[in-house]
């Protein structure tokens, strides 16, 4: 009888090792959008580090991010987004704490219209700047920080229309994060009459986390353990520099302006004294 028990016991423990996870994520916007592409090598790489099979695949139709994270509240479509993080996502959603971004996500360039780089030669200062107009998307945490910080946002829900409104003179700049700008810059779909602003950045403290719904425990946890270990290894800081050391090269951010912005919508649980998980120009400077 004990026999058959320990039996039993071995043979759950195995089949729950071999059940395959499947995780869903949103579908990107189009082909042309490589958002995506990052946080998706992100999962996968975690993945892999605990061992597990799993399955990781796109949604069946594409949604805008504010729709994404209502269909995670709901446990409908997908089941893990990635998103900057504020306090109210996070008593939405299960957050885990790891920047994938290592902080860059807040690290800003401004995408400006390719008539406008004289007039941005007066900005001197942040009060000069604020008397600009940003476009933004309209749930976007950025769009509070912004705001916050005293500019008069420009707001669409739809990502493709934010480089139409900068283009039609209803903005006078779009900031684009230091990993996202430069493939928006490179694509056809979006960069017609616009260009990068080469003087000015902004800078912010902001994480983008992988979320999951609240009653998703151990998908987080899972996900949790296999960013661990790909920090611990290395693994992830060799993904992280592959993909972003040339944007980031790129940006010349030791020659340009930098306006330093509060973001007093960053929740207190965020791993600020962690060091390893934000990105650190001086050590990177060092390495190199």
């Amino acid at each position: 009888m004990v026999k058959l028990i320990v039996g039993f016991a071995l043979l759950v423990s195995l089949s729950a090792q071999a059940a395959t996870w499947r995780i869903t994520y949103p579908r990107p916007m189009s082909e042309s959008d490589k958002r995506a592409i990052y946080p998706v090598k992100l999962l996968a790489l975690a993945l892999e580090q605990t061992g597990v099979q799993y399955s990781l695949m796109p949604s069946e139709r594409i949604m805008l991010q504010n729709k994404a994270l209502k269909r995670l509240m709901d446990s409908r479509d997908v089941n893990v987004v990635w998103s900057v993080t504020d306090k109210q996502r996070e008593q939405q959603l299960l957050p885990i704490r790891i920047p994938i971004y290592k902080g860059l996500i807040g690290w800003r360039l401004l995408l400006i219209r390719d008539d406008m780089p004289a007039r941005f030669k007066y900005v001197q200062k942040l009060e000069h700047l604020i008397k600009l107009i940003p476009v933004q998307g309209r749930d976007w945490p950025d769009t509070k920080v912004l705001q916050a910080n005293g500019f008069n946002v420009t707001a669409d829900n739809a990502y493709g229309n934010l480089f139409n409104l900068l283009r039609q003179a209803q903005g006078d700049f779009f900031p684009r994060s230091v990993v996202e700008i430069w493939d928006e810059i490179d694509n056809p779909a979006y960069n017609t009459d616009l260009m990068v602003e080469k003087e000015i950045a902004i800078r912010y403290p902001e994480a983008m986390y992988f979320f999951v719904n609240k009653k998703s425990r151990p998908l987080a946890n899972l996900l949790e353990k296999g960013l661990e270990k790909a920090i611990e290894n290395g693994t992830f800081e060799q993904l992280f520099v592959h993909t972003f050391q040339g944007k980031l090269d790129r940006a010349k951010m030791s020659s340009r302006h930098v306006f330093e912005l509060e973001n007093s919508f960053l929740p207190t649980a965020t791993p600020l004294e962690r060091k390893e998980l934000w990105y650190q120009p001086e050590e990177a400077a060092a390495e190199n």
